[in-house]
C-alpha cells in the first residue's frame, strides 16, 4: 500500500490537525531519514504552508490543536507539540495547551530534535557579525518606521536589542518606541 493509501485510511481522508477534507497532501515530518506512513501526516494546504512556514502564521486557525494534540498518531503529536510550541510565546491558550500535551519519552524526543534546529537561527548585521538579544547596535541607513512620522537616523545607537523568530529582524527602541529592524540596516 502507498503511504499516501495508508494516510487516507488512517485520517478518514481529512487533514489529521484540522479535519479539512480539500487541498490534502502528504506532510513529511522532519527529520526524515526514511519515508514511511509512520513519520508523516495527512494535512491541507493551511495547515501545511504554515507548517513550513511559506506563509504567515493564523494563530485562531490552530486552535484545532486542542483536539489532534490527542492523537494517538506520533507523527501528528509532534507535529501539533511544535505548533503549540512556537504559538505559546504569542498566544496563552497555546501555551495552556503545550502545559497539557503529554508525549512519550521517543516522541518527546523526535519534536525537540527539529524545535533544537530551529533554534539555531542566526541573525546576522549588514557586515555578517553575528547578533545577540541584548546587544547594542547602529543603524546604517536613515529609516522611517511604518505607522508614524518617526525616521530612525542613520547613525543612531539601538541598544539591548531582541531577537525574533525571522533572522532578518531584530526589534529595538529609537526614541521611545518600540520597532522593528531588518538587521541588513544595522551594524554591531
Amino acid at each position: 500500500m502507498s503511504i499516501e493509501k495508508a494516510l487516507i485510511e488512517r485520517s478518514n481522508n481529512q487533514c489529521e490537525l484540522c479535519a479539512a477534507t480539500n487541498d490534502l497532501s502528504v506532510y513529511e515530518v522532519p527529520p526524515v531519514t526514511e519515508t514511511h506512513s509512520d513519520k508523516c501526516i495527512y494535512t491541507c494546504k493551511t495547515c501545511k504552508e504554515q507548517i513550513e512556514n511559506t506563509v504567515e502564521i493564523t494563530p485562531t486557525h490552530w486552535h484545532c490543536l486542542n483536539d489532534s494534540m490527542w492523537s494517538q498518531t506520533p507523527a501528528v503529536q509532534v507535529v501539533a507539540y511544535r505548533m503549540l510550541s512556537r504559538l505559546a510565546p504569542d498566544n496563552g491558550w497555546a501555551q495552556d495547551a503545550l502545559d497539557m500535551v503529554y508525549l512519550e519519552e521517543e516522541t518527546l524526543a523526535w519534536a525537540n530534535k527539529a524545535l533544537a534546529e530551529d533554534d539555531d537561527v542566526k541573525h546576522v548585521d549588514s557586515n555578517g557579525v553575528v547578533l545577540q538579544a541584548g546587544d547594542t547596535v547602529t543603524l546604517i541607513k536613515d529609516l522611517d518606521v511604518k505607522g508614524s512620522s518617526l525616521t530612525a537616523k542613520r547613525g543612531t545607537a539601538v541598544r539591548n536589542i531582541g531577537l525574533t523568530s525571522n533572522p532578518e529582524h531584530i526589534e529595538g527602541r529609537v526614541d521611545g518606541q518600540r520597532i522593528v529592524i531588518l538587521t541588513k540596516f544595522v551594524k554591531k
